[in-house]
């Protein structure tokens, strides 16, 4: 699995998580119940994660959404 975003907004998780799932994107949220038990302090943020195959498309899909800007950068 690889991080394409990492936040601590709930909000933007649930778009992303919608987005993927619209589009049949497996997607995993890493750290969600921790990032939620220590708030906004953007101490543990919450990672979306997606199957490395299926990288370039979620990354696409996002940008086409307007939300490229959330992207995390490739390694």
């Amino acid at each position: 699995m690889i991080e394409i975003v990492r936040t601590n907004d709930v909000a933007l998780i649930s778009v992303v998580e919608g987005l993927m799932q619209e589009a049949d994107i497996p997607c995993f949220v890493a750290d969600r119940n921790s990032s939620v038990l220590e708030g906004t302090l953007n101490f543990l943020q919450m990672r979306v994660m997606v199957p490395e195959e299926r990288e370039d498309e979620a990354r696409e899909l996002l940008t086409d959404a307007e939300l490229g800007h959330w992207l995390k950068a490739r390694r």
